[in-house]
């Protein structure tokens, strides 16, 4: 990978290591199996070619980064690519995104491939952003969750971020989370927050509560987050009204999340929702590569 298209992702905050090892087990998808027979027949090796990336509907661009890595993995020649919408960028129906101009066969090579993680990542920022807009003037933050796409973690959370949306931890080690699984091991609350800290004293910390009781057990014990999961509307006020009680916490709301009563959650008094549909049931955005010309080529 190219030092210009690493510092370009590294700046976006995705690993061009891990992103690299991504494209490559995605590509070989498509050519475990051998070459393309059909690009191959009907194509001249130096055949030319302009296209365009183009939205079908309207939403959030994000994969654009992605796409140039797929690209120059597939041998097309990234000073033939322009980008016309970033990552992030509002788009409408007919919007053209990129614009190749270039060797034909290398960028079919490459297409459906760039258009998987366009449109998936794209689907999420436009979600994403969909909540964003809901929650506008509300003080209140969209977070996503670890329920996402095995292998794509990395770049559904930069989706989220592509989307206006905020990340929860990216893994097991990087924050604590306690549970009630963790809660029903350490026998309460108060127990596996003592035991975090020991062994950890300086980590992020946030107890998910199921019930008032909890939340209550969590700010006795200084719990600065806590996770209110599935409670109703009334439940949260009062989970709310009780944490306030220590100065700097933050309250997130989870469970049942839907943007008909993302406002009400939000005015009831929560920093953060959390919502798991941003990735694990996520609807892709409608992307597609049109041909715009194709130099043809004759037998002498």
């Amino acid at each position: 990978m190219n030092k210009k298209l690493q510092e370009l992702l590294e700046g976006a905050g995705v690993n061009s290591v891990e992103l690299q090892r991504l494209v490559d087990i995605s590509l070989d998808e498509d050519f475990r199996f051998g070459p393309d027979v059909t690009s191959e027949a009907t194509i001249p090796i130096d055949q030319k070619a302009e296209a365009e990336v183009v939205a079908r509907q309207p939403g959030i661009v994000c994969g654009v980064t992605v796409a140039l890595a797929v690209l120059e993995a597939a041998q097309f020649p990234l000073s033939g690519v322009t980008i016309i919408h970033p990552d992030g960028d509002a788009v409408e129906s007919k919007d053209a995104v990129l614009h190749f101009s270039g060797p034909l066969r290398p960028l079919l090579l490459a297409e459906r491939t760039l258009l998987n993680f366009m449109t998936h990542m794209s689907g999420v920022a436009t979600a994403t952003n969909a909540w964003v807009r809901a929650l506008e003037g509300t003080g209140c933050e969209v977070r996503d969750t670890r329920k996402t796409t095995p292998g794509l973690r990395q770049l559904e959370k930069y989706s989220v971020r592509c989307g206006g949306g905020t990340n929860h931890r990216m893994g097991l080690g990087d924050a604590a989370l306690i549970k009630d699984n963790h809660i029903a091991a350490a026998g309460s609350v108060t127990h596996a927050i003592d035991a975090i800290r020991s062994a950890n004293p300086d980590i992020s910390l946030e107890v998910e509560c199921d019930t008032l009781e909890q939340v209550l057990e969590a700010i006795d014990a200084q719990c600065s987050l806590l996770l209110l999961d599935n409670m109703d509307i009334e439940e949260i006020k009062s989970a709310v009204e009780i944490a306030r009680r220590l100065p700097g916490v933050r309250v997130e709301a989870s469970g049942g999340m839907t943007l008909e009563n993302a406002v009400a959650v939000a005015r009831a008094g929560v920093d953060y929702i959390a919502v798991g549909s941003l990735t694990h049931s996520v609807v892709a955005l409608d992307l597609g590569l049109d041909m715009v010309s194709a130099t043809p080529i004759t037998n002498s």
